[in-house]
């Protein structure tokens, strides 16, 4: 059965880079915390908490006591989108960009929205220009988004590229591993697939796509009793999940 790319949760992929959205830029100086920058701090805590209206009520407040205050502009789209108001998200990432155009965390965030709307090559610019910053803290982070995008071109060569320079960089970095177990089997590398597996299990417990993945993958080395344990872990495990229902069909099938 064929893998489908998924796409990467918003959450969890754009608020990674949100505490780069208490960066310092364009405000003046003064003898006091910068009300803009605390109102950002504080609407992007609730972001992550999931108090979008509260969040929403900080992050214009900001924006208000100072315009020219990037991180507000980059947050405030990271909420925009959560939102759905697409257009608007779009207006404040460019609007971050245009005020400070070496922001690497805002290139990494925008990218991300660009490729979650299928403008693709010119996400994978973006993550380029983050990825020029050699200062930027989560260049791991970066590549992993940058593959996932290059992925649904669909580029697999270059996309397992982006992975391992990722791996290179934090050979720990789960994110990077997951991919590269589903790239792996993509292209037919089921034994490369397993390792994968078996490597990220080693940090944290399988979710339903991977677990749904070690299934397929053991069928294909032909280890029945491994598939099957897989099965009953998904089954136990996320037994309401779109994997487990997938599972039901394929095990249906294969029983004709």
């Amino acid at each position: 059965m064929k893998q489908t790319w998924r796409k990467p949760m918003l959450g969890l992929l754009l608020l990674a880079a949100a505490p780069a959205c208490t960066t310092m830029s364009g405000h003046k100086a003064n003898d006091g915390p910068d009300p803009a920058e605390i109102n950002t701090q504080l609407g992007v805590e609730y972001l992550r908490k999931g108090m979008y209206k509260a969040s929403a009520e900080k992050l214009q407040k900001a924006i208000e006591q100072n315009s020219r205050y990037a991180p507000a502009h980059d947050a405030i789209a990271v909420l925009y989108e959560q939102l759905g108001e697409v257009d608007k998200a779009d207006t404040h990432y460019r609007r971050s960009l245009a005020l400070d155009g070496d922001n690497s965390a805002t290139m990494n965030n925008y990218g991300q929205f660009l490729c979650r709307h299928g403008e693709l090559d010119k996400a994978e610019a973006y993550f380029k220009k983050a990825l020029k910053d050699p200062l930027y803290r989560y260049p791991e982070m970066v590549n992993t988004n940058a593959g996932i995008c290059v992925a649904k071109v669909p580029d697999l060569e270059r996309a397992e590229k982006y992975f391992r320079t990722a791996l290179e960089i934090n050979e720990l970095y789960l994110p990077a591993i997951r991919e590269m177990a589903r790239v792996s089997f993509a292209t037919g590398n089921f034994l490369g697939a397993r390792a994968y597996l078996q490597r990220y299990e080693l940090q944290a417990k399988l979710g339903a796509d991977l677990l749904w993945l070690a299934v397929l993958t053991e069928d294909k080395l032909g280890d029945r009793d491994a598939s099957s344990s897989y099965a009953l872990l998904l089954k136990k495990g996320f037994p309401d999940s779109p994997q487990a229902q997938d599972l039901d069909k394929w095990e249906h099938e294969r029983s004709r």
